[in-house]
């Protein structure tokens, strides 16, 4: 919103709708000081989230309603933020007027709205297979079967049906190769991606309409990359759009030029812009931290376009400042450059794409930090401990960043022996392998298991040595290790 040129209200209040697993809800509630509520339908997720906001003693009060019993609960306050993410695609038309006259009610003057959906027209040519993938699933497919072995029917089916090369196929060739990609992807996420009963991709157009009586306005997009037009939009393009007059309408011709599927959008109710001299003030404010290793960064980022590669002279500069994962602020890598005649109009873009890219995250105040950090650890000891037996869960909490950072099953075990006073990395892999070979697990190379001790150990080993020169450096500057 900074970079869109938008005043961004302090976050004191935040409710997510539909927060599944409920494992954002708590990053967020234990990293940032504040008031979250929430609500999921499954009450085996809700019950989870339960137990994560408990461990880490984050307040964070998370319910197993339906939107439309949520809405009415008297005990929510005003919200200062809202979020919702990918539920207003697979939700009811009765549904959406709920969400949409909730967030009339309940979104502060001034307050953010979080939304993403899945949009149109990128979604308009696969929209007719996914009816008939749902349409045999329900028809042909058994019903005792569960719905993993009726989606494999579906997708044996739909792939024998394009062998035949329909006209739809010729009209829309690369409807083979998105059915190729959901071949690979898992069965219960499909479960939910295409074979709900509620399935809607939606226009920028009418996603508007719905949310006019919610007294909110367009914002900018919630993605990094999306801010950048030379990423997404050839000049021919960009001189076309910047004739449309109408800012509501222009962002719906632009959906056609990168052929839209997903939108992740920012609205605001009662939107106040920034003066140019405030918006550069607080954009040399602005901190951030370098979240990758330094020597495995690629300097080529992909957008609407392709892939593009950026320019080494400005960025391996900043790389190379930030590569101690130091928190900076842009002004101050703008100081720092002035001798490379780096100005900050290419620190704030270096910004905006290295973030798109997942190197870079925006870090709050320090003291802010140290009050979240307590929440943090306790949270961070609950989802470790769950590593022990299971890779669900891939990320921690970061008080620096109040976000999450990904860390695998066994990069959580090391830090657990860490923890417990094992120092070295081969202390580390025998402290994991103990635990796995206790359950009866081994690990998987190159596709196949390993059989012999020696070969988990020394693999293991092998990992803990990386994650030691890669990735906890940065887990101990994100205070997450």
């Amino acid at each position: 919103m900074l970079n869109a040129g938008f005043v961004c209200p302090e976050v004191g209040t935040a409710c997510e709708l539909g927060f599944g697993q409920g494992l954002s809800a708590n990053i967020h509630a234990a990293g940032l000081q504040g008031q979250w509520h929430g609500t999921d339908f499954n009450p085996s997720q809700a019950a989870f989230a339960q137990e994560l906001a408990a461990a880490s003693g984050s307040g964070a009060r998370l319910h197993d309603e339906a939107f439309a019993d949520f809405a009415r609960r008297p005990d929510l306050p005003d919200f200062d933020f809202i979020g919702l993410h990918g539920i207003w695609s697979w939700v009811s038309d009765e549904n959406r007027a709920v969400i949409a006259d909730f967030i009339r009610r309940k979104l502060k003057v001034g307050g953010v709205l979080y939304i993403s959906y899945n949009t149109l027209p990128g979604w308009a040519a696969f929209a007719p297979m996914r009816h008939l993938m749902t349409r045999h699933a329900d028809v042909i497919g058994a019903e005792g079967h569960g719905i993993v072995r009726r989606i494999n029917g579906a997708l044996e089916f739909t792939e024998k049906l394009l062998a035949t090369n329909p006209a739809y196929l010729r009209a829309n060739p690369q409807i083979a190769d998105r059915l190729k990609a959901i071949k690979d992807q898992n069965r219960h996420y499909l479960a939910h991606e295409y074979f709900n009963r509620d399935w809607h991709p939606m226009h920028f157009g009418t996603m508007a309409e719905w949310l006019e009586p919610a007294k909110v306005s367009y914002g900018c997009s919630a993605g990094y990359l999306d801010h950048v037009d030379l990423l997404n939009l050839t000049q021919e393009q960009q001189a076309f759009l910047a004739e449309i007059p109408d800012a509501m309408f222009r962002e719906s011709a632009r959906d056609f030029m990168v052929n839209q599927q997903f939108r992740r959008d920012y609205w605001v109710k009662g939107p106040r812009k920034l003066s140019g001299l405030e918006q550069v003030e607080a954009m040399r404010a602005q901190r951030v931290v370098l979240t990758s290793h330094r020597p495995d960064i690629s300097l080529k980022v992909t957008g609407a376009l392709g892939e593009a590669t950026m320019s080494e002279a400005v960025y391996a500069p900043i790389l190379d400042l930030l590569a101690d994962h130091k928190p900076k602020a842009l002004g101050q890598i703008e100081q720092a450059l002035q001798g490379r005649a780096i100005n900050l109009a290419q620190v704030r873009q270096a910004a905006i794409l290295l973030a798109g890219a997942g190197h870079l995250a925006p870090v709050q105040e320090d003291a802010q930090a140290a009050k979240a950090r307590r929440h943090t650890d306790k949270l961070n000891a609950r989802l470790i401990a769950l590593a022990r037996s299971s890779n669900d869960v891939g990320y921690l909490a970061s008080p620096v960043t109040a976000g999450g950072m990904t860390a695998s099953r066994f990069h959580q075990m090391f830090l657990l022996a860490l923890g417990q006073g094992r120092k070295q990395p081969a202390e580390w892999a025998q402290f994991a392998w103990q635990i796995l070979a206790a359950q009866g697990q081994t690990l998987i190379k190159d596709g196949k298991s390993l059989p012999t001790p020696e070969e988990n150990l020394a693999e293991l080993t092998a990992q803990a040595k990386t994650f030691a020169e890669k990735q906890l450096p940065i887990g101990k500057a994100l205070q997450i290790a």
